[in-house]
């Protein structure tokens, strides 16, 4: 039975972000997950997580300005000394939370332009070198284009091309089922082909991102696939509510409580 991590930074924001740790285990999550803690101490996102008996189950590393626009940096030969930097930031809070696995973003780039291939392919493997001793795996994740156009990382091939070329242990895809539904379709013989690769997956209906109960996909049908495959990784609800968090959440009531 999957596992679920509820995503703080898109769910019970009815609640302060410190507060959605008691809000998502109070509705039965056993995992969160949440794209950055550090507009607050590690110590203290540590400590919700540890009061509440979650899980770490994934976050980012730091992508520059996010409010100007920025995505990342891993892809923009200019700022590698930022992306050196931004691994030096996350790690305390990969500590304070026991994280094992944190997503780095590429950034606005041109897939088409060879300095911006040599420059990802560089910063995935600082990043995961680095990470490697701490036990921690990185993972790189396919973005569709109409959510974020220009992203550098737009298709799950060139994804998977580049973890088995560079054969780090510690470097994964982050299969977010949304986005390669919108990419590239036919989910689930992706999911099959690329399962060897996969470290965390993501989820949310297609195409409004909402709770993951309807729509195009069969999400049911897609959970007893992760089952079949032998997927033990987290599956994230990266998804934005209808209305109030705790009211959408009749697809999870099967699922609450399994544990980490």
């Amino acid at each position: 039975m999957p596992r679920f991590a509820a995503n703080l930074s898109m769910m019970f924001t009815e609640v302060p972000f410190l507060d959605r740790f008691d809000a998502a285990a109070q509705a039965g999550f056993t995992a969160v997950e949440f794209l950055f803690p550090y507009e607050h101490p590690a110590e203290v996102v540590g400590e919700r997580l540890k009061r509440n008996g979650l899980t770490q189950a994934l976050f980012n590393l730091p992508p520059g300005d996010w409010n100007a626009g920025e995505k990342g940096f891993a892809a923009l030969p200019s700022r590698f000394s930022d992306l050196k930097a931004s691994l030096e930031t996350a790690l305390p809070y990969a500590k304070a939370t026991g994280v094992k696995r944190l997503h780095l973003m590429a950034g606005i780039a041109n897939r088409g332009e060879r300095v911006a291939i040599e420059a990802f392919y560089k910063s995935v493997a600082w990043a995961a070198e680095f990470f490697a001793p701490h036990g921690i795996d990185v993972v790189i994740e396919p973005i569709n284009a109409r959510n974020v156009p220009g992203y550098f990382l737009n298709d799950f091939g060139f994804a998977r091309d580049l973890i088995q070329e560079l054969r780090l242990a510690n470097l994964k895809l982050q299969f977010d089922i949304y986005h390669c539904q919108i990419i590239h379709g036919d989910v689930t013989m992706r999911l099959r082909e690329m399962m060897p690769i996969i470290g965390h997956i993501q989820i949310a209906s297609i195409p409004s991102r909402n709770e993951p109960d309807g729509e195009e996909l069969n999400y049911p049908f897609l959970f007893e696939e992760l089952d079949r495959l032998g997927y033990a990784g987290f599956v994230g609800c990266e998804y934005n509510p209808r209305g109030k968090t705790t009211d959408g959440l009749a697809w999870f009531k099967p699922y609450a409580g399994v544990k980490s």
